[in-house]
């Protein structure tokens, strides 16, 4: 059986810390900015963790 192929797009989209958890962007910060305040535009600039609902899934996806 050949091998299991990464999803190219999750892989873009997600990366694994240290310790394991997996972090991605966080969304509604590439365009319509000048509405949004500073102090939101910084804290969507920095990066956030997957739910840990949805963790196992993520990982599967760019582990395999």
């Amino acid at each position: 059986m050949p091998k299991m192929k990464t999803r190219r797009s999750a892989a873009k989209r997600f990366k694994l810390t240290g310790t394991g958890k997996v972090k991605r962007n966080k969304a509604n910060f590439s365009h319509i900015l000048t509405k949004k305040s500073p102090k939101r535009k910084r804290n969507l600039g920095q990066s956030g963790l997957v739910a840990a609902s949805d963790e196992k899934r993520v990982k599967r996806m760019i582990l395999t």
